[in-house]
């Protein structure tokens, strides 16, 4: 089993920058593909990026390309998510995810099935 917490919301202007980690514990060496996710109100969950965390592979939505780095430390067994230039349209709740047994091209691609979820962080973008 593993288990996620997710840190680093709050709330920034237009422009600003946020950097989220994802701390992983339990059986969290079983994970090799770690995601982001969020959702704003009213509207459906959405990936916003992934990372296989033995090859290293990224891949993210279209909207943050550019604007979003996602990177991991595994010696800390940490994923982060580095916000840039965030936009009103960012605000949502952040999740991490993990899925285990997925070869890094599977995660690159977007074949995975999320089993292990975090509790979520706000992030609010004000114009």
């Amino acid at each position: 089993r593993v288990q996620l917490v997710e840190s680093g919301g709050g709330s920034v202007q237009a422009g600003g920058s946020l950097r989220l980690s994802c701390a992983a514990s339990g059986d969290s060496y079983r994970s090799n593909c770690m995601g982001w996710f969020r959702q704003a109100p009213g509207k459906e969950r959405d990936w916003v990026a992934r990372i296989s965390t033995g090859a290293g592979y990224t891949s993210y939505i279209d909207s943050v390309k550019g604007r979003f780095t996602v990177s991991q430390d595994n010696a800390k067994n940490t994923v982060y998510l580095q916000m840039n230039s965030l936009k009103p349209e960012d605000t949502a709740m952040y999740y991490c995810a993990a899925a285990v047994g997925v070869v890094a091209a599977s995660c690159q691609r977007g074949f995975v099935n999320f089993g292990y979820w975090g509790q979520g962080t706000q992030v609010t973008v004000s114009s």
